[in-house]
């Protein structure tokens, strides 16, 4: 049998577009084979597998303002701008409640993309419980040099990002021949080249991983050229946004993040019957 995955591009605030896309699929059940989300994909992906529909905007927008959940003065005072005791703990334990229960009677595979900063490699790690492995999740999503480095066992941890932004061919590798791709940036979007002085003097230690980082731009760009053939060859199911989501990294207006939100559910309503079609074309 042929199996179906479901890819979760990153992008920050941007994935919040993400979030209004998978509500949709809540909507109409649309389920997967397997889940790999990367960085804020992985983020939403979660909530996605336990079936919380509408979980993702409502802690963003009531949390934005809050200087834990994401703010200059979070990195500044625990070296993480994304607060990770309040975003990994508090938020989903007591604030916003994450269903445990529903994720784990869920039989959907949950990978998260991670990089491994002494290979410079990316790392797809399974979770199975996501109380107990929350960390792949907080790796995934640790930017560099705005967020401390993860270990999880003797392992260290950054943005799966930094490798492989959006793992379809990964997931193909995995077994998943057929994968609806989600992407947060549009189809004529061309990553330039970074500027990497600061890495090499940031993470002076991991010489591999400051290698990753000056490649990024290329492998995004290939990744994203594979991702149209891929879709031309009917292997692929590609929603992405029209043009850009115009969005801050540091988007605090609940406004600004609804509006992103409300593109997501738009574009997922306006494909979803020709998704419908897709899928039952196996």
């Amino acid at each position: 049998m042929t199996k179906t995955g479901l890819v979760l591009e990153g992008g920050g605030m941007r994935g919040i577009y993400t979030a209004g896309v998978l509500d949709v699929f809540l909507e109409h059940g649309i389920r997967f084979d397997g889940v790999i989300g990367v960085s804020a994909g992985a983020i939403h992906g979660c909530s996605y597998l336990s079936g919380q529909k509408g979980r993702s905007i409502r802690y963003y927008k009531k949390y934005s303002r809050d200087y834990r959940f994401m703010s200059l003065r979070s990195l500044i005072t625990t070296g993480d701008m994304v607060g990770a005791d309040f975003c990994y703990h508090e938020l989903p334990d007591r604030l916003d409640v994450y269903d445990h229960d529903a994720f784990l009677a869920c039989d959907t595979p949950f990978y998260t993309t991670c990089t491994n900063v002494e290979t410079g490699e990316a790392e797809y790690c399974r979770v199975t419980d996501m109380r107990g492995e929350i960390d792949y999740l907080r790796a995934s999503a640790s930017l560099p040099y705005v967020s401390r480095i993860v270990q999880i066992g003797e392992k260290k941890y950054l943005d799966g990002g930094c490798t492989d932004s959006i793992p379809v061919e990964a997931f193909q590798r995995m077994g998943y021949a057929r994968n609806v791709v989600i992407l947060t940036r549009p189809a004529d979007y061309v990553r330039p080249p970074e500027k990497h002085r600061l890495a090499g003097v940031v993470y002076r230690k991991y010489p591999a991983l400051i290698k990753a980082l000056r490649a990024h731009h290329e492998r995004y760009n290939q990744t994203t050229a594979r991702i149209a053939e891929m879709a031309k060859e009917g292997s692929a199911f590609v929603i992405q946004p029209k043009e850009s989501l115009a969005i801050g990294r540091l988007e605090k207006n609940p406004d600004e993040i609804g509006r992103v939100y409300d593109i997501g559910v738009a574009d997922g309503r306006r494909c979803i019957a020709s998704l419908k079609a897709w899928l039952a074309t196996k």
